[in-house]
């Protein structure tokens, strides 16, 4: 674990294991998942175990519970220090976005290590492949919206049970398994800086971990025993599904009109936000108008948040995304600033893009030459203000939700949703 390298870190995992399984004598869950290719939190989660396990040549004779229990405390540190880490990469950037979503994750702290410590419990299996494959994903940072809007929806209505926690954890899973299986359709190479698992372990072993983590995520919402929440999260599973079939048949075709990519992305991306903000509101207070609203302010701040990361494939930066600038273009996607360009473009633009989308043929300086089209239509800027426009509808949702910390946390990240750098 001391080396770079994520293949080593993955060896490193392997050999950690067989280390405790041969002093333990059982067939115990792999503690894999307890590390991360992410070297600065695998050190430390690492050293704290080893220095633990070390002298324990008598594990077999110690409870298996206890063991576990010794080994979610590290895990939990360690997803605790990488959204601790993302809080304060972020907000020494003095990106409006990040400071807001970091905010709201300071103010759902105690919960939100909940969140982790419910899908922990979720990932436990007797197959090692799947804690693993599947630890790199969730241990890897991220923001976390999805699930801290299920999180302060419910706490604006100064909700005091625990069913938001394990919703919130249903949230990040069926967004988990969504992510495992995109990459794959993709074929994507870069997630949250880091390469992804299908690159890793291999596609098939994506999906079918991904399908793994679906079922998980069913289950635990089941075990909330609210039909109404159920429905709710069940069918955005469907919408989401939907999307990427649909975003299947806009690729690469140069006629794809706003409706077209509108309809994509609120299946796509809109409709967890939305189930997320919903199921938060459904288990703390009744009444539909109330659950509307909230499901609304989701919707809309999803379709802003998709709008802006659709703008910044275009016009960010890899170290700031995670991901590699440019892969729409490459993959031939169309999204908002193509279609806008497209519908502004000379008949020399159009044949630029129909050759690069639209029939795959790229040369190198392609992606420069579509970033300067989009500049000279204005094709970014607008999809920018398509965003605030979204953005103002999800703060005219909150307009009548109770004035609290939770919902001002809503608002702030609505706010400046459209202000995302990364």
């Amino acid at each position: 674990l001391v080396f770079p390298g994520e293949r080593k870190a993955l060896a490193a995992r392997r050999i950690v294991h067989g280390i405790v399984r041969s002093r333990a004598r059982t067939d115990i869950v792999p503690i894999a998942r307890v590390f991360t290719p992410r070297r600065a939190i695998a050190q430390s989660a690492a050293i704290a175990l080893l220095d633990r396990i070390g002298p324990k040549a008598h594990l077999a004779d110690v409870a298996m519970s206890g063991f576990f229990s010794m080994i979610r405390g590290d895990f939990v540190r360690a997803v605790s220090a990488s959204d601790q880490r993302t809080t304060d990469a972020t907000r020494t950037d003095a990106d409006p976005f990040a400071e807001a979503a970091a905010g709201l994750r300071r103010l759902n702290e105690r919960d939100l290590a909940r969140v982790n410590e419910v899908i922990l419990d979720q990932l436990q299996s007797p197959v090692s492949m799947i804690p693993e494959l599947a630890g790199h994903l969730l241990e890897s940072g991220g923001k976390r919206v999805r699930p801290l809007l299920t999180l302060s929806a419910a706490g604006m209505f100064d909700y005091d049970g625990e069913d938001h926690v394990r919703l919130a954890a249903t949230v990040e899973l069926i967004h988990a398994a969504t992510l495992l299986h995109d990459d794959v359709v993709d074929g994507s190479k870069l997630r949250r800086g880091l390469t992804t698992a299908n690159i890793l372990w291999g596609n098939k072993e994506s999906v079918l971990v991904g399908d793994f983590i679906f079922s998980r995520a069913f289950e635990l919402m089941v075990s909330v025993g609210k039909l109404d929440v159920l429905r709710v999260l069940s069918r955005a599973s469907g919408v989401i599904a939907e999307g990427e079939v649909m975003q299947l048949a806009t690729q690469k075709n140069v006629d794809t009109t706003f409706e077209m990519y509108l309809a994509v992305i609120e299946a796509k991306t809109a409709a967890l936000f939305s189930a997320a903000a919903e199921v938060g509101a459904r288990v703390a207070v009744d009444g539909a108008a109330v659950h509307d609203r909230l499901a609304s302010f989701g919707a809309n701040l999803g379709v802003a948040f998709q709008l802006v990361d659709d703008a910044l494939d275009y016009g960010g930066y890899e170290s700031a995304l995670g991901k590699n600038v440019g892969d729409d273009f490459r993959e031939g996607k169309m999204t908002l600033p193509v279609v806008y360009a497209l519908d502004r473009a000379t008949a020399e633009e159009k044949d630029f893009w129909r050759r690069t989308l639209g029939e795959g043929r790229q040369r190198d300086g392609d992606l420069e030459r579509a970033r300067a089209i989009l500049d000279a239509n204005d094709a970014l800027a607008d999809t920018f203000a398509c965003a605030r426009r979204y953005a103002e509808r999800a703060l005219d949702d909150l307009a009548g939700a109770p004035a609290n910390t939770h919902r001002d946390a809503l608002a702030a990240l609505a706010e400046v949703s459209a202000a995302r750098t990364f």
